[in-house]
Formats: C-alpha cells, sequence, structure tokens
C-alpha cells in the first residue's frame, strides 16, 4: 500500500470513531429523553439500533486488524491504531450503557413518578459534554485536556453519590418506593459508568501521545 493510501486509511479510521462517538452520545441524550417522557417508542427504537452502534464498532476494528497485519506499522503508527481499537470497545460499552436506560425506560413504562428527573439528566449531560471532549481531545492528541477532562469524572461521582443517596432515603421512608428507587438507581449508576469510559477513552489520548497512561489515573478496564 502506497504510503499516502496508509495515512489516508489512518485519517479516515479517526473519522469513523469520531462518527462512531456522535452515534453513542445521541444514544445517551435519547434514552433520558425517553425516560424522563415516558417515551416508550424511543426506549424500544434505541435499543433496537444499539446493533447499529456494535456494527460499526466491529467493523472499525476489523479495519484496524486488517491495517496491523498488512501494514506492520511499529512506533506511534501502532499506538495509534491499538487505541483507536480500545477506544471503539469503550465507545460500544457506552452505547451498551444507553441501551440499559432505555431498557429500564421500558420496564418503568407508565408508573408514577417517583421525583422529578433532576440531577440524573445532569449526569448524562455532563457524561455527554466530557465524551464529545475526550474524542477532540484524541484526535487533536491533546494529552492535557484529556487529563484534565479525566477529573471531571469526579464531578459524575458526585452526582451519583447524590442520587444514590436521595433515593435510597425513599426507600427507607416508604418500603413501597424501593422497586421504582432502584430502577433509578440502575439508570445513575449506567451514566457513572459512562463517565468512567470516558476517562478510559482520555487515557488511551495520553497512551498515543507520550507511549504511557497516566499513571495517576486508575484504568476502569
Amino acid at each position: 500500500m502506497p504510503r499516502e493510501s496508509y495515512y489516508q486509511h489512518l485519517r479516515d479510521l479517526q473519522d469513523e470513531v469520531l462518527v462512531l462517538g456522535s452515534m453513542v452520545e445521541k444514544a445517551i441524550a435519547r434514552s433520558v429523553t425517553a425516560l424522563r417522557e415516558r417515551d416508550l417508542d424511543l426506549a424500544h427504537r434505541i435499543v433496537a439500533e444499539d446493533s447499529k452502534i456494535d456494527a460499526r464498532s466491529e467493523e472499525i476494528e476489523e479495519r484496524c486488524v486488517q491495517l496491523i497485519v498488512t501494514q506492520q506499522p511499529v512506533a506511534g503508527d501502532l499506538r495509534l491504531i491499538i487505541s483507536i481499537v480500545r477506544i471503539v470497545d469503550n465507545l460500544e460499552r457506552i452505547g451498551d450503557h444507553a441501551e440499559g436506560i432505555a431498557k429500564i425506560a421500558i420496564m418503568i413504562g407508565d408508573e408514577p413518578s417517583l421525583k422529578p428527573l433532576i440531577d440524573i439528566p445532569r449526569m448524562a449531560e455532563k457524561a455527554r459534554d466530557m465524551l464529545r471532549r475526550s474524542l477532540d481531545a484524541f484526535i487533536k492528541r491533546d494529552d492535557q485536556a484529556a487529563i484534565a477532562i479525566c477529573e471531571e469524572d469526579d464531578i459524575v461521582d458526585g452526582l451519583y453519590d447524590q442520587v444514590y443517596h436521595e433515593l435510597l432515603m425513599f426507600m427507607l421512608e416508604d418500603p413501597k418506593t424501593i422497586t421504582r428507587a432502584t430502577r433509578l438507581i440502575w439508570v445513575a449508576h449506567n451514566l457513572e459508568r459512562c463517565a468512567d469510559r470516558v476517562t478510559n477513552i482520555c487515557e488511551r489520548t495520553v497512551y498515543t501521545v507520550t507511549g504511557k497512561v497516566d499513571p495517576s489515573k486508575t484504568s476502569n478496564y
């Protein structure tokens, strides 16, 4: 393969990562919308469309493998391709978390609301913002931005703790709310895991740039 064609393949792979990231971010937003608005049709569509995220992620991974096998990249190029594989895996898993929220929305159905959803949408928006910026940092090879985004995971963790303890109080005060509260805790947990996956993406940027995963960050694999 001519070198220019090879580098075009690398650029194409990164473009595909951005497309997949956009699909996943949209899935997060739509899943929380389905939950908040009790939109069961939307929730069912999100579940059905998760297969598209899975298929695209598998296609990108296969293209990475083929490039490694046929071109035998070394040094920075090899780190880049390995990082793409790991990032795609995390994006696919974030998609699974969005699907999980949609499934919970279906389980909840039209049962009475336990409480207005305030912190859960905030968690979703923060996770989406981190995801967008993590992929931008990867494309720009901005390892410092990636490290800073990792630190923002504490914000999502704090919101999760707030949701968890608030819902726990509902359960303690009225055992009849246990099922509904537990389902919302599952939603919050899925969003907390989305943010954890974003930190993994950021670690891949650090690895691509420096050859090391930032030792001050704990991997969530």
